[in-house]
Parts: C-alpha cells; sequence; structure tokens
C-alpha cells in the first residue's frame, strides 16, 4: 500500500541508477536497468538519477544513459536527473531530454583535480558555461550543484566549513536552481551535518538543497535525521546501498533507500513510497547484478509486526 493519499513531506531521489552502478565493475543490461527504474517507479519514487553524461571509456556502465532517460520519460510523474560534468555533458543531457542536471563540484581541491581534473574555481567557470547554454536552449531544465567533499576528504582530509558556504552561495548567485551537501567520503557525523545545513538554509534559504549521505562509517540515518531537523527536506538515496565514490578511496555505500523511507514513515514523515513495492524493487536489481552484494537491515529484518506507513 501507499503511505497515503497526501502530498509527501519529504522528496526521496533514488541515485542508484548512477551513484550505485558507476561504482559496480559489472555493466547492468540496459533492459535491465529499465525493469529496476519501472519498479522503482511503480513503487512512488518521483525523481531518480539515470546516469551520467562522461565519456563511455571513463564509466562504461553510464554509457546508454541517453537511452535510459528516453525510457524514463515515458513513466508517469517521474523527474529525469542526469550528472554532468560540464558543457558537453549538459549538452548531451538536452538532447536526451532530461528534466534535470546535477553538477557536482568538490570543496576539496585534490578531489576536485581526481574526479573531474579542474580546480573548485574552473568547476564554477564551468557551472556558468552551463547555465549560459541552457539559458539559450533549455531554460526549463532544473540545475541543481552538489557540493562534493562537503564534509571530508579521504585526500585531503578536513574541509574548511567557511569554504563550503563560500562555494555554496557563489553557485547560488551564479544560477544554480539549488546546492546540496554530499558526505561523499563518508566522513560526516551529525552534529556537523546540522551545523552546516542549517548555515547553509541560513545563506541560501529556499535554494538550499538536497543532502547526499553515505553510510561508509555507519551513520547515514542519524546524518539524515540531523539533516531533517535542519529543515533539508530532500535526500539521496541508493536502492540496496549501492555506490560510492571511484575517486574518493573508501568512499563506500549510499544510505540505503529501503531503510531512510522506513525511517521517515516509521516517525510518521510521508515520502509517497510504497515500502512492500520498493523492497520488491531490489527482484529486478538482484537479477541485473547477480554477483555484486545487496545491503539494507530493513531487508535483512522485515517490517516490524503491526506496522502501518
Amino acid at each position: 500500500m501507499s503511505s497515503s493519499t497526501q502530498e509527501p513531506e519529504v522528496l526521496i531521489s533514488e541515485v542508484g541508477p548512477r551513484d550505485g552502478l558507476q561504482s559496480v565493475a559489472t555493466t547492468m543490461p540496459t533492459a535491465a536497468k529499465q525493469r529496476w527504474v519501472a519498479a522503482l517507479h511503480a513503487a512512488g519514487l518521483r525523481e531518480i538519477e539515470l546516469g551520467s553524461f562522461v565519456p563511455a571509456r571513463l564509466l562504461p556502465q553510464l554509457a546508454d544513459t541517453g537511452e535510459l532517460i528516453a525510457f524514463a520519460r515515458g513513466l508517469p510523474g517521474l523527474a529525469t536527473l542526469a550528472l554532468v560534468p560540464n558543457r558537453r555533458g549538459a549538452e548531451a543531457a538536452i538532447a536526451a531530454g532530461a528534466h534535470k542536471i546535477s553538477l557536482p563540484i568538490s570543496v576539496s581541491e585534490a578531489h576536485s583535480l581526481a574526479n573531474v581534473h579542474k580546480t573548485p574555481q574552473a568547476m564554477l567557470e564551468e557551472l556558468r558555461s552551463v547555465l549560459a547554454l541552457l539559458r539559450e536552449q533549455a531554460p526549463a531544465l532544473g540545475v541543481e550543484v552538489g557540493l562534493s567533499t562537503a564534509f571530508g576528504c579521504t585526500l585531503q582530509g578536513a574541509v574548511n566549513e567557511d569554504a563550503v558556504i563560500r562555494l555554496a552561495l557563489a553557485c547560488a548567485e551564479a544560477g544554480a536552481d539549488d546546492v546540496g551537501l554530499s558526505d561523499t567520503a563518508g566522513m560526516a557525523n551529525p552534529a556537523q551535518v546540522r551545523r552546516l545545513f542549517t548555515r547553509l538554509r541560513r545563506e541560501l534559504g529556499e535554494r538550499a538543497g538536497a543532502a547526499h549521505l553515505h553510510n561508509t562509517r555507519g551513520l547515514g540515518l542519524a546524518n539524515c535525521l540531523a539533516a531533517y531537523e535542519a529543515g533539508v527536506r530532500t535526500f539521496d538515496a541508493s536502492l540496496a546501498g549501492l555506490g560510492g565514490c571511484p575517486y574518493a578511496p573508501g568512499a563506500s555505500g549510499n544510505v540505503v533507500t529501503e531503510d531512510l523511507v522506513f525511517m521517515f514513515e516509521a516517525m510518521g514523515v510521508r515520502t509517497g513510497i510504497a515500502i512492500e513495492r520498493l523492497l520488491a524493487a531490489r527482484a529486478p536489481l538482484r537479477e541485473g547484478l547477480p554477483q555484486e552484494a545487496l545491503y539494507g537491515m530493513l531487508a535483512e529484518a522485515g517490517l516490524p509486526k503491526g506496522f502501518t506507513a
């Protein structure tokens, strides 16, 4: 059953088809991805990051992103999201018909150079170039920025919080629709998450964006709760906890979508997602990636007796 006929109170943005699949060596067949995305949509997810537009030689797992977007556009009410690192990627996203693009900008210079071979300042210029392109060719296309390594970096170590806020303000002033914070390396703790998102919301208001948090050290749900208490209402998560960043050593484990939905529904916070159908969406994922480990406490333990969303 669905959680409620009322409007959801939080938006869960599923990032498994991008962040999850880029982190595994196996390339999931396109038809299997389509079955998985259809199952996620049937569970009630209304925003899915379907891939990224980077050279296929770098991420062959995501070479069919355009094809997957075309498929997903046929699913009613689904916002299709793609990650783009530059203007060329944005051009491909426009051609594919994506509803929204996400541009990653690292606060850590070491991670930025490893990930996109540019400094954070150069990526800010890339954002301005992308926004100029969209004004000309696709003014309705949404643009979000995710500030990578906002809570720490495996290459650099600690990341200055003032630098995070300065970069967020610069991205908003450039014209991004919203700016979120990403725990790319899984180093965040709840006090830090609450503090940074409180500052972000104070500076950007409604343009303060999503929480993209990892469960690398077991604090994923605690960090999501801290972000929620700070006013965040959009959360990235990955079915079965797939994902991490290939350019941040040891950065494994996105927050598990099923566990996050269960936490919110158990709290009485509407997600608009049917938990039973969400758990069922693990089956096409398992079929498409039979050798990969799947994670999640809810899938292992099941729903509590008498639980109702």
